[in-house]
């Protein structure tokens, strides 16, 4: 019986340790709080670094050898976190005996926060598909008969301005699809237009919390508010006009085979448009106004959409038995024919790989951040080398190792700066991806697509081009927003 006691008095010590941590984050995440040890120059913290390697290379190889993104980086997220728990279980001093456990419930709960807004989004973007909102516009633009010049032009302007609320990989796959189907085997031209998709949809997301992966970390970070992201707005348009005008020459003004696709919405498609933007508005009030993270106002949208969802799943069956009545279907047919709507079928075509890749980059991240190595990365760039420069050198990085791990470490070593640079960092971890077409999730996503037209060389082939307008887009920022920036660049 007291064995039995005491058990439950462990669990209930335990539950409310819990509580209290989620309740009061500042209480026991902030690594001040508790005792770190140096262990950059430990066998764990090169072993960590190897095995983060080893897993980011299979992550770069993941269309050669076709294995799953988020395998290698979950699986060394595990060994990594249990290298450093090993290590301070081991110490005499109990003190240091949670500080794993402790920093894994920091990295989870940031984790926690991204997962859940991109699921609800996720879901809302699949949705949006499957009611024909996209087959809709990729319809209307296909038929218009418009100049190889003008899809060319349309496709980057689209892909520019529903980026930041779509977010730049649905965008880029949708403006291909039309590029694709307008440019048919003109190779040239698709080639083209899909570079200018991508490096229109990493712009338009580098200024909208909504629009990349990079700027939605750094608003639910609370460094940058939600309405200050737009002063970004000019240098982005810079970012993409200098290439695309460049690139533009290149493609001929000739008009391609006409052509008549038809494809409709079905019923509830603008409501749920509408759901969506009402969505988006929740989630930065609640951020803005009631100072609560913006992923509840995201999932409250999520619910309004569910509760919609089963509106248009009660009115499909409806439909389904009175056409039942009426043709004498049998009732397989009937189901075959239309099969009701299910909101769960949306949930389940998200993107889970991306989500678990994102748990795993986190967690790795979180894990060389607890050993010390972000603090070490912090003073040698922005230490060294200035904010400026290492702002810059942040953008490149993202292009040859992806811009989500960059910028979540950035946010981890959280270097002193003021508003101006981190706005510019949210601009070059944005935009900087689209030097090379294996720096964003956009362009691997079209080169997919477009597979044999848009590849890595053809994208190589004008990254002086892009490199021009980034270059571009840095020293706008620097001119037109000086009034940000209290420190010498």
């Amino acid at each position: 019986m007291l064995e039995h006691l005491q058990s439950n008095r462990s669990i209930i010590r335990t539950l409310c340790f819990s509580i209290l941590m989620l309740a009061f984050p500042q209480i026991s995440f902030a690594s001040g709080d508790v005792p770190m040890l140096d262990l950059t120059s430990h066998w764990v913290g090169y072993t960590a670094l190897v095995l983060f390697v080893v897993a980011y290379a299979l992550v770069i190889a993941e269309e050669e050898i076709h294995m799953r993104k988020s395998k290698p980086v979950m699986v060394a997220a595990g060994i990594i976190w249990a290298l450093i728990a090993f290590i301070y279980a081991g110490q005499a001093d109990t003190a240091f005996h949670h500080t794993a456990e402790v920093m894994i419930r920091h990295n989870l709960l940031e984790y926690a926060e991204l997962l859940l807004f991109l699921l609800a989004a996720m879901t809302y973007i699949n949705t949006m598909g499957e009611r024909g909102v996209f087959d809709a516009l990729r319809s209307w633009l296909v038929n218009q008969g418009f100049s190889l010049r003008t899809i060319f032009w349309l496709t980057g302007v689209l892909a520019f301005f529903i980026s930041p609320i779509a977010d730049n990989l649905t965008t880029a796959l949708l403006m291909a699809t039309v590029a694709m189907a307008v440019g048919g085997d003109n190779h040239k031209f698709v080639a083209l237009a899909c570079i200018n998709i991508v490096v229109a949809a990493n712009a338009g997301g580098a200024f909208s919390p909504f629009g990349d992966i990079t700027t939605l970390m750094v608003w639910q970070k609370g460094v940058v508010e939600f309405h200050e992201f737009f002063v970004l707005f000019v240098p982005s348009v810079v970012n993409w006009i200098i290439p695309a005008f460049i690139m533009s020459l290149a493609v001929p003004n000739e008009q391609p085979e006409a052509l008549n696709e038809t494809a409709t919405m079905k019923s509830g498609a603008l409501v749920v448009v509408g759901l969506f933007l009402v969505t988006i508005t929740m989630a930065v009030c609640a951020h803005n106004f009631l100072h609560i993270p913006p992923v509840i106002g995201m999932m409250t949208g999520l619910g309004f959409l569910k509760l919609y969802g089963y509106s248009i799943k009660m009115r499909d069956k409806r439909l389904s038995e009175v056409s039942l009545e009426e043709s004498a279907l049998t009732v397989e047919g009937a189901e075959a024919a239309q099969a009701p709507f299910n909101i769960f079928k949306q949930l389940e075509r998200a993107e889970w790989d991306t989500l678990m890749f994102f748990y795993g980059i986190i967690l790795c991240v979180g894990g060389l951040g607890t050993i010390g190595y972000l603090t070490v990365g912090s003073e040698l760039m922005y230490g060294d080398l200035g904010p400026t420069n290492a702002n810059i050198l942040v953008g490149i990085l993202s292009a040859i190792i992806d811009n989500i791990p960059v910028m979540f470490a950035v946010l981890s070593m959280m270097p002193d700066m003021d508003h101006g640079q981190w706005l510019l960092v949210t601009l070059t971890a944005g935009v900087g991806g689209s030097l090379l077409s294996i720096g964003s999730a956009a362009g691997v996503a079209v080169m997919g697509q477009a597979r044999g037209i848009y590849t890595f060389f053809a994208h190589l082939k004008w990254i002086w081009a892009i490199a021009l307008g980034y270059a571009a887009s840095i020293w706008v920022h620097l001119w037109l927003n000086a009034d940000l920036f209290t420190s010498v660049h």
